[in-house]
């Protein structure tokens, strides 16, 4: 995502098939007002469901869906944290390599408790809410990830 268009408003979803750099959606979150900023990347690490040793990482979703439950997910924490300045959330899709980031969350408080509560909502909701399936890769073989969890109804987060 190293050539995309940074948006000017407070709330920024993506999916993307491109690495994601999360020193670009922390630099958008500061904002005059706030005074904290919190980002979160999580990445792809090796270890395996599958007690392999894994290279990559594949993820799929339903485009618009994801967008959807991902502004949502934003507009719950806003509701919850009145006073926060940016949130931002991108979720890979597609081939991910092992230390590559699979998702950045990004909130700017003015204050920091406002700013990690908001952003471990964030990452939490993604995993419960967001529907995303994960492959794992490993020398000679691959899976879909056995861990799984039912998505929840966004009035249940």
């Amino acid at each position: 995502m190293s050539d995309v268009q940074v948006p000017t408003g407070r709330d920024w979803v993506a999916l993307a098939e491109e690495p994601l750099v999360p020193e670009v959606l922390s630099a958008w979150a500061i904002r005059p007002d706030c005074g904290a900023v919190v980002t979160f990347s999580g990445t792809a690490r090796r270890s395996s469901t599958f007690e392999h040793e894994i290279i990559a990482l594949e993820y799929e979703t339903s485009t618009d869906l994801a967008l959807s439950r991902l502004t949502q997910l934003v507009a719950i924490a806003r509701s919850r944290w009145s006073d926060l300045g940016a949130v931002g959330i991108h979720h890979r899709v597609g081939r991910v390599e092992v230390t590559e980031s699979a998702v950045v969350v990004v909130v700017s408080a003015p204050h920091r408790d406002a700013a990690f509560l908001a952003a471990r909502f964030c990452i939490d909701s993604v995993k419960r809410a967001v529907p995303m399936w994960k492959r794992e890769f490993w020398a000679g073989g691959s899976a879909w990830s056995e861990q799984c969890e039912d998505l929840v109804d966004l009035d249940q987060l």
